[in-house]
């Protein structure tokens, strides 16, 4: 199935513009390994540009264009989006696909999601101007307040290559949505979609600026979008390294960040289980998207009384994933998405081999394929606390292995992390579970599942996870300033003062 990647150039105030420097970044295929296009490298000079565009599009008209515009106008943009996704979801499913590792069916899923985005924070655009001016219950009689809610101004939106369009897209439609302005910085390892959408914005007719689409190197593009003067906001997902040096950044200018960062999440199953309904959703939480999720329950924690029975099932149904290019029917797990990625987590393997854990299944390149960045899926057992599997993220299909014979005992293994993001919790008796959700420190908790996401519902984490939730109301209100407003309504003269008049 050939697929031609479309050649774009960076996307800057409505136009395609080529970067000030006209370098381009090859796109290399993880299945195949063979380059299949390239994305322009923009620089400092180019997120200049971009940043110099989003300011006009918010003071275009007095912002009557866009910032200060009905919400419903913004929303009538966000709804032209979606429908012009719709029509091309087959081709945007196909062109993450490659560029990515993605299966197919996955990288489809993912274009849905995007759709249902873009559509629901239209919805809340819309709802918006009926919450302007909400009223504040004041103790005095003589002053009546209310508030505003207004787009936070220019927003630098970077974003990581596991989910490339959908996680652009959390930022993009909330931003937007709000009123924002934005620079979307995409990963250099998978800009294609990205590219595409600022195309899909131009079709629409989005206002010149609104968005635009700045493709290059993290020190090139990321790092002076992140430290730019005129940028009010950045939104960033990514490694918890580059959240460090993104919120160092912004500390120099005072700047809010929200930061969606790295994970090593639990999954504690306990004995009372349906085994083989437990270990589908075990397998699905860690090799998910190739297991490259920031929120992989990478880390089983089961009951010593079935660890064996349970472990060989989550052997047989990993040796059972169809692991092949994306695009192939029932395609179940694709390759790492780079070569550096690749070696990184077999270096992860090699190491836990090393430190006395045991590579019970997985561990290495599966023998029908020759090409291309893919890695078995992978269950590793004789885990300590203290081994590097146990304690970094591997981002890559590889599950780690420990037992617990109490309550305590799995709530304490779950919470010795740095990492506070996602985490999961699997038994019949809810009442357990309930207790589990309130002592486990992570963002997100699932109980008989692991991994999925709703628009509607907060999504981020705590600790070296990050902070600030994307998605779901929470969303919006990352791109909204709050201002007070305040009047004095008596007839009556303040009379703190002695007035001169009456001296």
């Amino acid at each position: 199935m050939a697929i031609s990647v479309p050649s774009r150039q960076l996307f800057i105030d409505g136009e395609w513009k080529v970067p000030l420097h006209n370098n381009r970044i090859p796109i290399i295929n993880p299945a195949t390994q063979d380059i299949i296009g390239d994305i322009p490298a923009g620089t400092e000079e180019d997120v200049d540009l971009a940043v110099d565009a989003a300011k006009r599009a918010l003071s275009r008209n007095k912002g009557r264009d866009w910032s200060s515009a009905s919400g419903s106008v913004r929303a009538g943009y966000l709804r032209a989006i979606a429908s012009k996704i719709t029509e091309k979801k087959d081709e945007l499913g196909k062109l993450e696909a490659i560029d990515s590792g993605k299966p197919l069916d996955e990288a489809l899923a993912d274009v849905d999601d995007v759709i249902a985005c873009f559509n629901y924070y239209a919805e809340l655009a819309e709802g918006l101007d009926a919450k302007q001016k909400a009223p504040v219950s004041l103790p005095m009689e003589t002053f009546k307040s209310y508030i505003l809610k207004e787009p936070i101004g220019v927003v630098a939106l970077i974003t990581p290559w596991n989910y490339p369009l959908l996680m652009a897209t959390w930022k993009v439609a909330p931003a937007l949505a709000a009123g924002c302005a934005a620079i979307l910085k995409p990963s250099e390892l998978a800009s294609v979609t990205c590219l595409e959408l600022a195309e899909i914005c131009r079709e629409v007719n989005l206002p010149p600026g609104v968005l635009n689409v700045v493709t290059g190197l993290g020190n090139d593009a990321g790092a002076p979008l992140a430290s730019h003067p005129d940028v009010d906001k950045v939104a960033f997902t990514g490694s918890s390294l580059t959240g460090s040096k993104i919120m160092s950044a912004a500390a120099q200018l005072t700047k809010p960040v929200s930061l969606e960062l790295g994970g090593k999440s639990p999954i504690i199953v306990f004995e009372d289980v349906d085994l083989d309904k437990t270990a589908e959703w075990t397998i699905f939480g860690c090799f998910f998207t190739n297991g490259q999720i920031c929120s992989a329950t990478s880390r089983l924690i089961v009951h010593e009384s079935i660890a064996t029975e349970f472990v060989d099932k989550l052997v047989k149904w990993a040796k059972n994933i169809k692991i092949s290019d994306p695009l192939e029917e029932g395609c179940r797990l694709g390759p790492i998405v780079s070569e550096g990625q690749y070696k990184k987590v077999l270096n992860f393997i090699s190491t836990a081999k090393s430190e006395g854990a045991t590579i019970l299944t997985g561990g290495s390149r599966p023998e029908h394929l020759k090409r291309g960045y893919f890695v078995e899926p992978t269950i590793i057992t004789d885990v300590t606390t203290s081994m590097q599997i146990w304690r970094e993220e591997v981002f890559g299909p590889v599950l780690s292995v420990k037992t617990f014979s109490t309550e305590e005992e799995a709530i304490e293994l779950a919470n010795d992390t740095q990492y506070g993001l996602g985490s999961a919790v699997m038994s019949k008796d809810l009442e357990r579970c309930e207790r589990i959700s309130q002592a486990i420190k992570a963002g997100i908790v699932w109980i008989n599942c692991a991994q999925p996401s709703f628009i509607q519902a907060p999504w981020g984490g705590i600790k070296r996870s990050g902070f600030g939730r994307e998605l779901g109301e929470w969303g919006l209100e990352n791109y909204l300033s709050v201002k007070q407003v305040t009047k004095y309504i008596s007839d009556e003269p303040w009379g703190w003062y002695q007035s001169p008049s009456k001296l």
